[in-house]
């Protein structure tokens, strides 16, 4: 079913183009679409934008991450300090983050800088929110728990706090890496001459728009990737999820 709602949409785009009832101008045939991707991709001129993308998601997402953890943490286990912050940071969280481009254009140049500080802002606010929500909202009861046995801060945060607030920690990890991906894309739009934004922008300018739906399954495949990196990332460190996730369809008769 997962599959096949896809290839229904596909197949009636086709017949609609082949119909008129689409215009092919705009919206040329999935067929044509895929032919173009296949020449971009054997010609190598997408895999050089996606690329430039990818490593540019990467490590603003990892600065971000970096700063958004480590604030997050503070944050969820100093409530002054949190109490003092947390208006703030709901203020900024809610600007878009294209908005301020021009800003950060301004401060970091024309250059690979501003991309990369673009997609780290971006990140830091959902991860830190996610990040300061997931220490807050650790069971008080494992906590007193713990005290109780006698342990010490670092093995309280080791096996107890961090354990606790990793779910959380992980699903803004996830709104993160799709967060950045969209951004970067945006970012892309203006004043540079590579990533998979400039070469949707540029096929747009040149109205070729197969590639333009070229550059939509690239983002499209991107998008998949990076969830399936953060689901494989959020099993490897919470395996105890999978553990304790019953299994479905199952029925245990003793």
């Amino acid at each position: 079913m997962a599959i096949g709602t896809p290839l229904l949409l596909v197949a009636l785009w086709e017949v609609a183009v082949r119909t008129g009832i689409l215009d092919a101008r705009f919206f040329p045939p999935p067929s044509l679409v895929l032919v173009t991707l296949y020449e971009l991709l054997a010609s190598g001129t997408i895999l050089k934008h996606t690329l430039t993308t990818v490593v540019r998601v990467l490590v603003g997402f990892g600065i971000g991450t970096a700063a958004g953890l480590g604030s997050g943490l503070i944050l969820g286990t100093v409530q002054p300090l949190r109490a003092a912050l947390e208006p703030t940071i709901s203020a900024l969280y809610v600007i878009p983050k294209v908005a301020i481009l021009p800003l950060v254009m301004l401060v970091f140049g024309l250059g690979e800088a501003s991309k990369i500080a673009i997609v780290a802002i971006a990140t830091f606010f959902i991860v830190v929110i996610n990040t300061t929500a997931a220490v807050v909202g650790v069971e008080p009861l494992y906590l007193e728990a713990g005290r109780a046995f006698g342990a010490k801060r670092l093995r309280m945060f080791r096996h107890i706090l961090l354990p606790g607030a990793l779910p959380v920690i992980v699903t803004g990890l996830r709104l993160a890496l799709g967060t950045a991906l969209i951004v970067v894309i945006a970012a892309e739009f203006v004043a540079t001459q590579e990533g998979i934004g400039y070469f949707i922008w540029h096929a747009w300018n040149t109205l070729r728009p197969e590639e333009m739906f070229a550059g939509f399954i690239v983002i499209a495949m991107l998008g998949i990737l990076s969830y399936a990196v953060i689901r494989w990332f959020g099993h490897r460190v919470m395996p105890w999820l999978e553990e304790d996730r019953p299994r479905e369809g199952r029925i245990d008769h003793g």
